[in-house]
């Protein structure tokens, strides 16, 4: 990583390589200047720890009635002006105590850069010579020397409280107690648009020209940038066109509606309906704004950092969602400047990580595909200036799956009753996984979730204790339906729940038998069997558990010896054969198991002629027990023995009832006395047995005859 120090902006006529780390044209005076800024920064001028004085206030909070005060022409006298102090702390009347060590320090190529360019430039002429603009003429207006940190100017004076609010920094307390670590909640979900993306829209509008907007604007977006444009444009008056991908949830599209825009659905993703707002744009003159790759973007976002400065007097890393990367760029910029030795850190999907593949390759990668879960930062390719800014500040990615994000927005509903869309989960979910893994990220292995130090079979180191983690929620908008996924797979993102498989004898009484082996007191989450054989029965079976370790010790004792099973293929562990032990398969990371197997466990139970059958039936019953433990329990041991289950199958959903399907191998002749048996035990049970649903993929055979089980 380069350093931050040389110019952030330049004009588009003479932008340097950012790579090579060259300084632009500037006088003598201003690169020398700007040398000694370099070695201020590695040396001293004091941070939050350092210094005998107390920092400079922060600028004031927003009112509704005015907007930020605008920055002075030089970037620091206006941020002198507004008491933003850029070392964080220092003053007094002693020596500065230096600063903790940047994570990004000035690299030795670019202080001599500056050093060579003090000495005469170059050319030996005092000038540096102009470097050809980028292809993307879409950043920085406002020439700027080396000394001016430009984005600090456009985020102290960016125009968003017409439109937006100052969001408060709760407390998570039941998370931090959990984690060890104090969590915050910085709360753009209760945004007007419950997002943070009005922010960077309406700072871009409210900056253009009256001509600039004649002709309306356009704008691509997966939903909340879109509600920011809409809302925008609606207090400006100008006309808005949306472009959004077709996965996008109606709430948002509705909501874009609402506000008066037109919403028009293009494409799977981002980058296909970005395309199409193009031309769109191209085509009708109107204006079109990104959701991310702009400086008057990014500065609208960063306003974020500058409230988290004033909320909170010190905390040791910011966690961001980052999609295209304008959110985590504008709060970097504000918090690497004011605060340096403040981590900032990102949060991506798994199946949509572009800024950690970018920050990883050293150059921007475009993904062949990403994920629409988290549809808020389905992004193919992060934006030219972002990847620029996050290289430059941000400290490192952590990646997340499904189902953390899953157990993330969980986490969340239970401290704030809040609901937040995916996408506005993965800070939590990231913050959670960086305890886990003991600091351990995604950026630092190279690797997908799960810790380097767990995949050697050792734990994690621990982190410092008393640390402070703030977590943008960055949205709130998603579907409603999209809550039964969210909810189906958060005890396994959280590791609360376990799945197996477990091969048992085909006998009766055996189903009591591995009650047995789970341990008393289990929660069964879930209870999956179909009489396939008359040899083994497969069992498909869910356990709640406190965490990783606890599955593992579930795993050894159905496969005896209380040992723990070993790994397997396919996100397994595998165990069993000892000690009349099952043989049983951990699937809580299997995929297919987790979408598929689970609602598939079943089929035709197969006729058996073999003795013994004679006269049997298979009966099939809907019923519900109140949903407590030892219920399962109570109802095996008031079976019949003459009765043997070829199906069963229950599902824990959080009702106070637990809904099961059963399916019973009984003598003809006492077909009545199952009816009444299960009418005693759920008053509400319903005879399936002639139920068109069962008797075509389900039933044995004619319908009439089943093999014992």
């Amino acid at each position: 990583m380069t350093a931050f120090v040389p110019a952030l902006c330049l004009p588009a006529q003479r932008r340097a390589s950012w790579a090579a780390g060259a300084p632009p044209a500037a006088s003598s005076q201003r690169v020398a200047a700007a040398a000694a800024a370099v070695r201020w920064r590695r040396g001293g001028g004091g941070s939050r720890g350092g210094g005998g004085g107390a920092a400079a206030p922060l600028p004031p909070a927003p009112s509704a009635a005015r907007r930020p005060p605008a920055m002075a022409a030089d970037a620091s006298s206006g941020a002198a002006a507004n008491g933003v102090v850029a070392g964080g702390g220092g003053g007094g009347g002693g020596e500065a105590s230096p600063p903790p060590p940047r994570v990004a320090p000035v690299s030795a190529a670019a202080e001599a850069a500056l050093a060579a360019a003090a000495a005469g430039g170059a050319d030996g002429t005092g000038a540096a010579a102009d470097t050809p603009p980028p292809s993307n003429e879409v950043y920085c207006y406002v020439p700027c020397s080396p000394l001016r940190n430009d984005y600090l100017e456009r985020i102290v004076s960016a125009r968003v409280y017409d439109v937006a609010k100052e969001t408060p920094l709760d407390a998570a307390p039941r998370l931090s107690a959990r984690l060890g670590a104090t969590v915050l909640l910085k709360r753009e979900d209760t945004q007007p648009v419950f997002s943070f993306k009005l922010r960077g829209a309406y700072n871009m509008m409210a900056r253009a020209s009256a001509d600039t907007l004649a002709s309306g604007v356009i704008a691509a977006s997966a939903g909340n940038h879109a509600q920011g444009v809409a809302l925008a444009a609606q207090t400006l008056g100008v006309p808005a066109t949306i472009v959004m991908p077709v996965v996008t949830p109606s709430i948002k599209v509705d909501a874009v509606r609402a506000r008066g825009a037109t919403a028009v659905l293009h494409g799977d993703n981002f980058d296909q309906a970005k395309a199409h707002a193009l031309g769109l744009a191209a085509a009708s003159g109107a204006l079109f704004v990104p959701p991310f790759d702009h400086p008057d973007v990014i500065a609208g976002q960063g306003t974020i950092g500058l409230e988290l400065l004033r909320q909170s007097s010190d905390f040791d890393a910011v966690f961001v969602p980052v999609g295209g990367g304008g959110l985590i760029a504008g709060i970097a910029a504000v918090v690497k400047r004011l605060r340096p030795s403040t981590r900032v850190i990102g949060v991506e999907p798994a199946d949509a990580d572009a800024m950690r593949r970018s920050l990883e390759a050293g150059h921007r990668v475009r993904l062949d595909r990403v994920g629409s879960f988290a549809d808020g930062v389905a992004v193919v390719e992060v934006g030219e200036e972002t990847y620029r800014l996050c290289r430059e500040l941000v400290d490192a990615i952590v990646v997340v799956d499904n189902d953390e994000i899953c157990a993330a927005i969980k986490d969340v509903f239970e401290d704030t009753r809040a609901i937040l869309e995916p996408a506005g989960a993965l800070a939590v979910a990231g913050i959670k996984a960086y305890v886990r893994d003991g600091g351990v990220t995604a950026a630092t292995r190279g690797v997908a979730p799960g810790s380097a130090a767990a995949a050697a079979g050792l734990p994690a180191p621990p982190l410092p204790a008393g640390q402070t983690y703030v977590a943008i929620n960055s949205g709130a908008n998603t579907n409603f339906d999209r809550l039964r996924y969210v909810s189906e797979r958060a005890e396994l993102g959280e590791r609360r729940e376990a799945i197996f498989a477990v091969t048992i004898p085909e006998r009766r009484g055996e189903f009591l038998r591995l009650l047995d082996a789970l341990g008393p007191g289990v929660n069964i989450t879930e209870f999956n069997y179909r009489y396939s054989s008359t040899t083994d029965a497969h069992v498909y079976v869910g356990v709640g558990v406190a965490n990783a370790t606890a599955a593992s010790r579930v795993l050894g004792r159905l496969v005896g010896g209380g040992g723990e099973g070993a790994a397997g293929a396919e996100g397994g562990h595998v165990g069993g054969g000892g000690s009349g032990g099952y043989v049983a398969l951990d699937l809580t990371d299997n995929e297919m198991a987790k979408l598929h197997l689970r609602h598939l466990v079943g089929g035709a139970a197969p006729l058996d002629s073999g003795a013994g059958t004679a006269g049997v039936r298979e009966v099939l019953y809907r019923f519900e027990f109140p949903e407590r433990p030892g219920a399962l329990r109570r109802f095996l041991t008031a079976l019949r023995a003459t009765w043997s289950i070829t199906l069963f199958h229950y599902r824990n959903h959080g009702a106070d009832v637990g809904r099961v399907l059963v399916g019973l191998a009984v003598p003809a002749a006492e077909t009545a006395a199952v009816g009444a048996f299960m009418s005693a035990v759920s008053p509400g049970a319903v005879d399936e047995t002639a139920n068109p649903a069962y008797q075509l993929p389900l039933a044995a055979g004619d319908g009439t005859k089943a093999a014992p089980a």
